[in-house]
């Protein structure tokens, strides 16, 4: 997913059995999440820096604050509401497909005063329409806003990443991995499984319909590839080396002069990495973060592993052999709270590899959702039976191989946008994402 299609989240909005709360309540309390965090992102900068274009790859941070009122305009007020446009004349302005990221310093945009001033007129409005609903339904509509606005946080955040400028942001650092070290890798038994939802009422179309699908046995790392191990392949040559890596990422890898992660720099024999504004050493037990599709892919190859398939991730993520069924979360049903993931900016890094054992899913896999946006091996596509919803442009003009599909989440992404059916998905060259991954390897025989 770009997040052009469409404050950290407390513990108080978490570890919650959403089927138990009210749609009104839950779209209410999924809506002010994002919109905290939106503002957290945004109130710790100076307009300079919130009208500059930190990178050619992200639009100004006042596009996308101004994006999330109109994309909240035209879904709850407009389509939800049936209310007359505020700002119909903000439409094309912001419509991500008529603007590059690129070009969008040049629009005429909203100021940063403005821009917050419209985001909430828009909300208040937006309130009025969930509280005058008399049957809201699934609240579709409204959660499909939610994990948008998330979404552009996530992106937010990544902008952040990028820019060149002082810290701004702080968050506590994840606690330490327990002392019960999961083995390298877990055994994810062949059969068949049922992939996708039919059940989530905020699933998006991409997640739709449930179908089942069968998986041979396959080995899966049992958490993400750390920093440590993704240096031994540097330290190996990995990047040096040809016979590794995919054509096209070779050729990437050349003309880009790729040696390492992005925000990786040595000094002398000590990785440093920049993390949000602060140069700090690498540290050897977290996952792997802001790497390409090609060099995880690379990592695999020489390490006599490969990518998993999208079906593989899921099936690992969700599949309880016990009772044949697909779980909503890895642990289960009920929503994910700080002991399940590291998700929601609660903090500003990956938790060390083997964290969150109450997280982990049947097959003995940790950290399957938040901490780092995992690559899979697999193009991103429709499921069978796909039905475009509410509109084409969320996910069918991405399907074919052009996009590889991420899966799990990252330390940055919301909760109301992460569970073991999403479906991300990005060019295989982009690292500004908090992407990692983890390889498998088929299961032998018997």
């Amino acid at each position: 997913m770009t997040e052009d299609t469409l404050a950290p989240e407390g513990a108080r909005d978490s570890a919650i059995e959403t089927t138990a709360v009210p749609v009104r309540e839950r779209a209410r309390i999924a809506l002010s999440a994002a919109r905290r965090r939106t503002l957290a992102l945004t109130d710790c900068l100076p307009d300079t820096e919130l009208t500059a274009q930190h990178s050619p790859l992200m639009s100004p941070l006042v596009w996308d604050l101004a994006h999330i009122g109109n994309q909240e305009e035209i879904w709850l007020l407009r389509r939800a509401g049936g209310r007359p446009p505020l700002r119909a004349d903000l439409d094309h302005l912001y419509d991500a497909f008529r603007h590059p990221r690129a070009d969008r310093p040049a629009l005429p945009l909203l100021s940063p005063r403005q821009a917050r001033r419209y985001l909430a007129t828009v909300r208040d409005h937006a309130f009025d329409v969930l509280a005058a609903t008399p049957h809201p339904g699934d609240g579709f509509l409204f959660g499909m806003i939610a994990q948008h606005e998330q979404q552009h946080d996530e992106t937010m955040l990544a902008t952040h990443q990028l820019r060149s400028g002082p810290a701004v942001l702080d968050a506590p650092a994840p606690p330490p991995a327990p002392g019960d070290a999961p083995p390298p890798e877990v055994l994810v038994p062949g059969g068949p499984f049922t992939m996708g939802t039919d059940t989530d009422p905020w699933a998006l179309d991409n997640e739709r319909p449930a179908h089942r699908v069968h998986v041979p046995a396959f080995r899966l790392d049992s958490t993400p590839v750390t920093n440590a191990a993704y240096q031994r392949f540097i330290a190996d040559g990995g990047y040096e080396e040809p016979r590794w890596w995919h054509p096209d990422g070779w050729l990437h890898r050349t003309r880009e002069e790729l040696t390492a992660p992005a925000f990786w720099h040595r000094d002398g024999a000590t990785w440093l990495r920049r993390r949000f504004g602060r140069t700090e050493p690498v540290p050897p037990d977290e996952p792997v973060l802001h790497v390409s599709w090609y060099e995880a892919d690379a990592y695999a190859r020489w390490a006599g592993r490969r990518l998993p398939t999208e079906a593989e991730w899921e099936k690992a993520a969700r599949h309880d052999p016990a009772t044949g069924t697909s779980r909503t979360y890895p642990w289960g049903d009920t929503s994910p709270g700080p002991a399940h993931a590291n998700l929601g900016q609660q903090h500003l890094q990956p938790a060390p590899a083997g964290s969150c054992p109450a997280g982990a899913a049947p097959c003995g896999a940790r950290q399957l959702l938040g901490d780092v946006w995992e690559w899979t091996a697999s193009d991103f596509g429709p499921y069978p039976g796909f039905a475009a919803h509410p509109y084409r442009e969320y996910s069918e003009v991405f399907f074919g191989s052009r996009y590889k599909v991420l899966r799990g989440g990252s330390f940055g992404t919301g909760q109301v946008a992460c569970r073991a059916t999403f479906r991300n998905w990005d060019l295989p060259e982009r690292r500004q994402i908090f992407a990692g991954f983890r390889t498998c390897r088929s299961a032998e025989p018997g």
